[in-house]
């Protein structure tokens, strides 16, 4: 049994003084994937770098304060690797970790921007990233693939989709190429679980938004469906603070 955790920390450093490493202590996830580290393992302390219990991998962008993924682990993966793609990795957007029973993708997924500035940058990442997790399923492995994709798919993962229509991460271009996703065999896992509305990862910090739940969901763990099996449970964690997101869970076997 894995506990997988995924979590858009918006800057590690910024989240560790809110809590990070006590919070980390007390849930003790199997496997814990961040986006949005904002940060270079040569800016962090150590207790940071390395907590009790826990090996970690980082990839920053090459840029200093933007961007980045990390995955801090109990048992050590066979192998990690990026997507292969300088253009992607240079921006730190994906980290693979791969294990017996399924290869884990830790993925930050662009911002397409007001006024679609880098649609085409985040329509090109998406194709890639579903390529890529074709070719695993053709080889019989079993893909985990989880983070912040910066798209709220339908109009239930957002609080106000009418007032959205023409905003970053709710462009049409973007829910079709989620679509694309899901219909070539990958499952949302949290939505096949529950079904109904009100439940989202990030809040704006204007306008005391995530007191009043006024929110998107924008952070997944999908599956592909072979592996939909072993799923049995997937989470949001709204109460879990630190961040403009929240944490997101899945339990697999």
């Amino acid at each position: 049994m894995f506990r997988l955790y995924s979590w858009n920390v918006n800057g590690i450093r910024a989240v560790s003084r809110n809590g990070f490493l006590s919070w980390l202590d007390t849930v003790q996830p199997d496997i814990l994937c961040l986006q949005e580290i904002k940060a270079r393992p040569d800016d962090l302390e150590s207790a940071v770098l390395n907590p009790r219990g826990y090996g970690s991998v980082w990839q920053p962008a090459q840029k200093k304060g933007y961007s980045g993924v990390a995955t801090y682990y109990r048992k050590e993966p066979r192998s990690v690797r990026t997507l292969g793609i300088p253009r992607f990795d240079s921006e730190g957007r994906i980290q693979m970790l791969e294990y017996p029973t399924f290869t884990l993708i830790n993925a930050y997924y662009p911002n397409s921007q007001p006024e679609r500035a880098r649609l085409d940058y985040k329509l090109a990442f998406c194709q890639a990233m579903l390529k890529f997790c074709n070719g695993l399923r053709a080889a019989g492995v079993n893909v985990v693939i989880c983070g912040d994709f910066n798209i709220a798919h339908e109009e239930i993962d957002l609080a106000r989709p009418k007032d959205n229509q023409n905003s970053a991460g709710y462009y049409i271009e973007e829910r079709k190429a989620m679509s694309k996703f899901l219909g070539a065999g990958y499952v949302d896992t949290f939505r096949y679980f529950r079904k109904e509305p009100g439940h989202y990862t990030w809040w704006s910090y204007r306008a005391r938004a995530r007191e009043k739940n006024i929110g998107w969901r924008i952070d997944y763990f999908c599956v592909n469906e072979e592996l939909l099996p072993r799923v049995k449970q997937s989470l949001i964690l709204p109460d879990v603070r630190g961040s403009d997101h929240c944490p997101v869970m899945l339990t697999v076997t």
